[in-house]
């Protein structure tokens, strides 16, 4: 007994130790490190979960290029969407968004592959689902040179996102297992066809990071405060801001021609456990009221990286046109 006191002792010591230690960290960071003077801040956009919310996606795009005024996006290119049929190409979806960012002066990072922003996630057209494995990658491949070869030149297109979080396991539907070697197989191939810069993503908080950021000239974390589990339900996770930059820098050890990582995905709206998100606006409201949004932007702003894309932008507008603007007038104060 007087052992296992002995060492109940011990460890009470050594967590406390480590919770200093975080803290002091902290105020270490924050008074040596040289924050950036200007934040560009941007948006992902999906017509799908436009669409979902009962709003007309073009004429919401184009109100977030020339009223809320954002001039960095985040698009995809869903292959079951352009390629619903098998060898037949559709990219009106993409050619709308791209060339109402370039009438705007916008820039965008393309999202290719088969995991894209949006769930289910794995956008897979029904005709390759039935598909062996390598067969699907190889028309995944087909695809992808097909899209970078339209858009290379394209003015608005400044990087390509290659696969959305490829490693983040046991999230999406239908979901091909991440595989480290095809993705530097996609990789290499966008790079034989474009020298634009390639960003690969990996989810800020149970990532690794490692793999994304040594196959990326950019990478892009994920920084998400509030999540669903349907084991455990709503949960918060505990890291103070600047962890992230300290994971970056470590990384980044492994990872030497990486130039820089940003915030790609910042969530800025609700995460729900299910059900219509054109109901129980209640439960929304209560879940994240508008100043949450604006202290995860404060979050955000405290990890020390530069440029910062919300995910939610639909979601303000869906509230606007509900009766609740304050989502929507918060970000104006970001964008113009």
């Amino acid at each position: 007994m007087t052992k296992f006191r002995s060492a109940l002792k011990t460890l009470i010591v050594l967590i406390f130790s480590f919770i200093i230690l975080i803290f002091l960290g902290e105020f270490v960071f924050n008074s040596t490190y040289q924050f950036p003077s200007k934040i560009e801040y941007g948006v992902t956009f999906s017509p799908g979960y436009a669409s979902s919310l009962k709003l007309d996606w073009k004429k919401t795009y184009v109100r977030i290029l020339d009223e809320l005024e954002v001039r960095n996006l985040r698009v995809p290119g869903y292959w079951d969407v352009v390629e619903k049929d098998q060898g037949k190409y559709d990219f009106s979806e993409v050619d709308f968004m791209l060339d109402e960012a370039g009438r705007s002066g916008a820039k965008v990072i393309l999202v290719l592959g088969e995991k894209q922003p949006r769930w289910p996630e794995c956008q897979i057209p029904t005709w390759a689902k039935s598909l062996k494995l390598q067969d699907r990658q190889q028309r995944l491949l087909e695809f992808i040179q097909r899209t970078v070869e339209k858009y290379k030149d394209h003015p608005a297109v400044w990087a390509w996102q290659v696969e959305n979080e490829p490693f983040l396991p046991f999230f999406g539907e239908n979901c091909d297992p991440g595989d480290e070697k095809f993705l530097k197989t996609e990789i290499n191939l966008v790079k034989s066809l474009s020298n634009k810069t390639i960003i690969v993503s990996d989810a800020g908080e149970p990532g690794a990071w490692i793999v994304p950021m040594q196959t990326s000239d950019v990478f892009g974390t994920t920084l998400y405060r509030t999540v669903y589990n349907p084991v455990i339900g709503y949960f918060s996770f505990p890291f103070l801001p600047y962890l992230y930059n300290i994971k970056s820098q470590i990384v980044r050890i492994f990872a030497p021609n990486n130039q820089k990582t940003i915030i790609v995905e910042l969530q800025a709206e609700p995460w729900l456990s299910g059900g219509d998100l054109t109901r129980n606006l209640n439960k929304q409201l209560k879940q994240f009221p508008s100043d949450k949004m604006k202290s995860y932007l404060d979050y955000a702003r405290k990890t020390g990286f530069d440029e910062i894309y919300l995910w939610g932008v639909e979601w303000w507008y869906f509230m606007a046109y509900s009766g609740y603007p304050e989502y929507l007038q918060y970000a104006e104060t970001l964008f113009r």
